[in-house]
């Protein structure tokens, strides 16, 4: 039996594991590292503070994540992507119900994220 997400180490080896799959994904990758140069030195800190204040309520995270996500050339397939391999990385590493939660948060923010972006041409964008 794989271990639940209980730790801030647990958090790394998440988003670290979970980027590294993007990073390589024929259909993520080009988004990260091509259109939105994705600084990776950066943005994993970011994912740490942002993951641990969803699943562990730390509220170190203070962005605004969805705006950084207007301008990116995603659609519905490139959201069931980044899902599935979520999904694969909390299963390769964890279990319980932390990792079910992460899963379910996961799904919560992509639908959200995908439904806002089909609307992009009625957004506000300053």
């Amino acid at each position: 039996m794989l271990p639940d997400l209980t730790t801030e180490e647990d958090i790394r080896c998440l988003v670290d594991s979970f980027y590294n799959r993007v990073d390589q994904d024929e259909l993520l990758g080009p988004v990260f590292n091509g259109f939105a140069h994705v600084n990776w030195a950066s943005h994993l800190p970011a994912m740490y503070d942002f993951w641990s204040s969803v699943l562990f309520g730390t509220s170190r995270y203070k962005g605004r994540p969805f705006p950084k996500h207007i301008p990116l050339p995603i659609g519905a397939a490139h959201f069931q992507r980044w899902l599935q391999l979520f999904n694969q990385t909390v299963d390769a590493h964890f279990s319980g119900p932390t990792a079910t939660d992460a899963k379910a948060r996961a799904l919560s923010i992509a639908t959200l994220f995908e439904h806002r972006l089909s609307h992009r041409s009625s957004l506000n964008i300053l």
